[in-house]
């Protein structure tokens, strides 16, 4: 019994996880199409992905006139997977919840209806104090981001991530929290 649950737990698909894969893929695009363009480093350098995030030795940058480099196909393509798992881990959490239905409420599904979630409702009405500042806690966290990115002019910079990562996980407890009290 206690290895079925085992089992289950880490082969069923997670709306969360689903939905994490699907941002994380989302922001990984965005990341290389900035690089591509004008450099996510900061103004005139690109980043080298496979170097700043560990997996070669070298300069974590380069002169953004060096021209299109291995390091953006590998982001991108990296994206497009997270995307395509998220898509998928959506999909088959919907198929469960419909009593084995094929379910074709993946991604597409899931940005169409955001205007009309939990999430959206709880920016402007939310149940309580802390469903409304869960949510804003994500916005606010996010914002931050892409504000001081595009003033300063760089998107990889580990301060600005941790101040980032820590509202909108500090907004997701609270979320967790306000439905466990409920």
């Amino acid at each position: 019994m206690a290895q079925t649950d085992w089992n289950e737990a880490l082969t069923k698909p997670s709306s969360m996880i689903s939905i994490t894969a699907l941002l994380l893929g989302l922001w990984v695009i965005i990341l290389s199409i900035v690089n591509i363009v004008e450099g996510a480093y900061s103004p005139g350098y690109k980043v080298t992905w496979l170097s700043f995030l560990g997996f070669t030795e070298g300069a974590n940058f380069v002169a953004n006139d060096t021209g299109f480099i291995i390091d953006d196909a590998v982001f991108a393509i990296f994206g497009i997977i997270l995307i395509g798992a998220g898509d998928y881990g959506m999909k088959k959490a919907n198929t469960l919840v419909n009593g084995g239905n094929e379910s074709s409420e993946g991604a597409i599904s899931w940005i169409l209806g955001l205007p009309n979630s939990y999430f959206m409702n709880n920016l402007i009405r939310g149940e309580g104090v802390k469903q409304t500042m869960s949510s804003w806690l994500v916005v606010i966290g996010i914002l931050f981001y892409i504000v001081w990115s595009i003033q300063n002019n760089t998107w990889v910079d580990p301060g600005v991530y941790s101040v980032m990562i820590s509202l909108v996980a500090f907004g997701f407890a609270l979320n967790i929290s306000s439905k466990a009290e409920g």
